[in-house]
């Protein structure tokens, strides 16, 4: 009975099925923690979310910015870009079936006996584990009810980009998710950034990594991450992150949770490399 976690998948059906032949992931048994980006960019999207829907309770998946800009594209809220590849779900018979699935995956998964905590993106510094999940809650609760279509029009956009706690409406559940789906750099006190996406290193003077705020609270936690392809497979002291950029043609990674050390494996994606944009 493992439990794996793989970084973005994004399409990539192919070089997951490779990567779960060389885990010896048995569906009956063993369990995966997706950790977001299920969609986009990658040739095979929908035969990804039909994989990750028919694993049941045996997959965990958060939704990550690709995910929620396919709902808001199927609900007519905004227009896909050339670069997107939501066709083949749009025009799927389950098309219904598999949105309805999204939308009702979490952003924030704790496993409390395992010790380990999933988002897609990070947590900004001022929240703790117990903030962060009432925060997720908030905007799971409207993308599964009767108000979500009208949220997803008002979803994207970069305001607010500090956490107050009276933050409120759609700034406030903004804020949640662009924390949680698109954050990557921030200034030492929260402010986020999305022009900043390369390596560690690459960042306008005065930003950080999110995980290295100085007065992070969440820095008790073991947790998983995505969304960073140019920061690649990353690890340290608290920090799992699995981007490792197979949209990209770089590698699709996996961890597992379950045994001491957390070991790791790769497989090569498809196809030329490109650089993550």
């Amino acid at each position: 009975m493992a439990v794996y976690a793989i970084g973005d998948i994004q399409g990539c059906y192919e070089p997951l099925q490779r990567l779960l032949d060389v885990l010896r992931f048995d569906p009956a048994a063993d369990t995966l923690w997706l950790v977001g980006d299920l969609v986009n960019r990658g040739p095979q999207s929908l035969e990804v979310l039909r994989l990750a829907r028919g694993l049941g309770e045996r997959a965990v998946a958060v939704l990550g910015n690709h995910d929620l800009t396919l709902l808001a594209v199927a609900a007519g809220r905004v227009k896909s870009k050339r670069k997107d590849t939501f066709d083949g779900i749009l025009q799927a018979p389950d098309r219904a079936e598999l949105l309805d699935w999204l939308r009702r995956c979490p952003l924030l998964h704790h496993d409390p006996a395992l010790g380990f905590t999933m988002v897609h993106a990070g947590l900004p510094p001022q929240w703790d584990l117990d903030l962060a999940q009432r925060c997720a809650a908030e905007v799971e609760g409207v993308l599964r009810g009767p108000l979500c279509e009208a949220f997803l029009g008002k979803m994207f956009g970069g305001e607010p980009r500090r956490w107050q706690d009276d933050l409120a409406g759609y700034d406030r559940l903004r804020f949640i998710v662009n924390a949680l789906t698109r954050m990557r750099f921030c200034s030492p006190d929260g402010v986020l950034t999305f022009d900043d996406k390369g390596p560690l290193g690459s960042q306008k003077p005065g930003l950080l990594p999110w995980f290295a705020a100085p007065d992070r609270r969440s820095r008790d936690l073991h947790l998983i991450f995505g969304h960073w392809a140019a920061l690649g497979y990353y690890r340290a002291p608290g920090l799992f992150a699995l981007d490792s950029g197979c949209v990209w043609g770089n590698r699709l990674t996996a961890i597992r949770l379950d045994e001491p050390g957390v070991p790791a494996w790769s497989v090569p994606a498809t196809g030329s490399p490109r650089a993550p944009v």
